[in-house]
């Protein structure tokens, strides 16, 4: 079997704590690899390696380390196929939804090509009688990102292109489910150019997380995952006077009002809650028609295109809609969370718990299901279930459905389909939710602005890429400055003449 490492110094590493995880293969539920699972002492060893390295990156002027970023986006380009395959294969998307998660995290190293100007301080002539001010933007120093699994090429890419353009080393935890394509990927950063040891990545479990969020050395951190690890991880990071972002759970409602668009609003709904099985921080998971006409008549639309959906794994190309999902135990959460809604009263309309692909029974797959009539009371509504699961919610009027979105504990996104402008500038200007979509089922921002939540979908004051990535991974040193101004005489300044 396969044996995977650690990236240190430029090179893949092998971990030498004696302790490993199985990397499986979604469709076929068979382990396909071994990873190293990393020592307090490995990970601090990491870490003190990227603080070697760093000095003389952040010594390098923008234009260099933008040049970085140009090159690695061409070899992105180069080796899209082999990446999508290999994220495809652990994760179990299909090969469109990972090239989809490659560009977009290959746009936002395309936006820190813009590096020189980001960096750019702020000056100010003659603040008083010969005295100049001026700003800068330096680097943090060495910086730790721990990752999810559900993008485990955009999710890095996210957070660990900022950081290089800024000047900052990385040292990145993956996910232990889908490592394979971060660990190529720092291999495409040496190539563009990128000094080594100044990206590494540790594989591990909490024990390096640990670590990372511990060591002195470690200046700033950036998590993306659930909400109870994510308030973990702000808590002791910020405890240990580290700057931290971390970005939680979400629960995001996709609100349809009587004038919708049915069609468009029932396709979007499909390809928002389903894809990518589900497993997205910004899928739709909660429909809200306004009226019980409108209900009935996204009920009609939504459930011929739902039981059309074809699963299977990412090897069918084109013929697949979504994947796996992405381990077992993720698989039994899910079903277990159906039962939990059947049994709390939602009526199950499109029912798939008997879904099983024949030639991949032993597959993490888990069929569409539509529930109708759930309250917000009901344990379906209130967790996230980041599965094929879409629930929908009957308003009787559009305060009623604007409330539920407002009301619920996650602030991620949200989304309103209407003809009617009052309604939509009304609804964006009111929700208390960090990305809202008009007609647009996933609001996901393109990289030059930022991606981030509200509520319990976000800890920390700057989000993910845009103008933010940039205050996020560097300080502010503000310098006041006075020259003497003096009248040479044989040489020497004349000190009198500042009197």
């Amino acid at each position: 079997m396969k044996e995977l490492s650690h990236f240190v110094g430029g090179a893949r590493v092998a971990g030498t704590s004696g302790r490993f995880s199985d990397v499986f293969n979604p469709a076929t539920g068979e382990s396909e690899a071994k990873l190293p699972m990393a020592s307090a002492d490995e990970t601090n060893a990491i870490i003190e390696a990227a603080a070697a390295a760093q000095p003389e990156w952040g010594a390098t002027n923008p234009q260099k380390r933008a040049r970085v970023m140009m090159a690695m986006v061409s070899l992105m380009h180069r080796d899209m196929d082999k990446l999508a395959e290999a994220l495809s294969r652990e994760h179990g998307k299909t090969l469109p939804d990972a090239k989809g998660d490659l560009q977009r995290g290959l746009e936002v190293i395309e936006y820190c090509i813009a590096a020189p100007q980001m960096l750019k301080g702020e000056y100010t002539d003659s603040a008083g009688p010969g005295i100049d001010m001026y700003s800068m933007r330096q680097p943090l120093g060495v910086v730790a990102a721990i990752m999810p699994f559900n993008f485990p090429a955009m999710m890095p890419l996210w957070h660990v292109g900022p950081a290089l353009a800024c000047g900052n080393a990385v040292v990145l935890k993956p996910s232990e489910r889908d490592p394979s394509v971060p660990l190529m990927l720092a291999e495409l950063f040496v190539e563009a150019g990128l000094p080594e040891g100044v990206f590494q990545v540790v594989n591990g479990d909490k024990e390096a997380v640990d670590a990372l969020l511990d060591h002195e050395i470690i200046q700033g951190v950036s998590f993306v995952g659930s909400t109870p690890i994510a308030q973990y991880i702000y808590s002791r990071a910020c405890a240990n006077g580290k700057r931290a972002q971390c970005f939680g759970g979400a629960k995001n409602h996709l609100i349809v009002m009587p004038d919708a668009d049915m069609d468009q609003a029932a396709d979007a709904l499909v390809g928002a809650g389903y894809g990518a099985a589900g497993e997205r921080c910004m899928a739709i998971s909660v429909a809200v028609p306004v009226g019980e006409e409108t209900a009935d008549r996204l009920i009609d639309k939504l459930v011929p295109r739902i039981e059309t959906l074809k699963v299977g794994p990412y090897t069918a190309g084109d013929d697949v809609d979504f994947g796996p999902v992405v381990t077992r135990e993720a698989k039994e959460r899910i079903m277990g969370l159906i039962e939990t809604g059947v049994n709390e009263g939602a009526e199950l309309v499109v029912d798939n718990r008997n879904f099983t692909l024949q030639g991949y029974e032993d597959g993490f797959f888990v069929g569409p299901h539509l529930f109708d009539r759930v309250t917000p009371d009901m344990q379906i509504y209130k967790t996230e279930i980041f599965g094929p699961v879409l629930s929908t919610v009957r308003a009787g009027s559009y305060e009623e459905a604007l409330r539920l979105a407002m009301d619920h504990e996650y602030g991620n996104g949200t989304a309103i389909f209407t003809r009617d402008g009052d309604t939509a500038r009304d609804f964006a200007s009111r929700v208390n939710i960090g990305m809202v979509g008009i007609n647009v089922p996933i609001p996901v921002p393109l990289a030059y602005h930022t991606f981030g939540g509200w509520k319990k979908s976000m800890f920390g004051d700057l989000n993910q890429h845009g103008p933010d990535s940039f205050k996020f991974y560097t300080r502010t040193k503000t310098v006041t400055a006075r020259w003497p101004s003096g009248i040479k005489e044989g040489g020497e300044f004349n000190f009198k003449a500042m009197d």
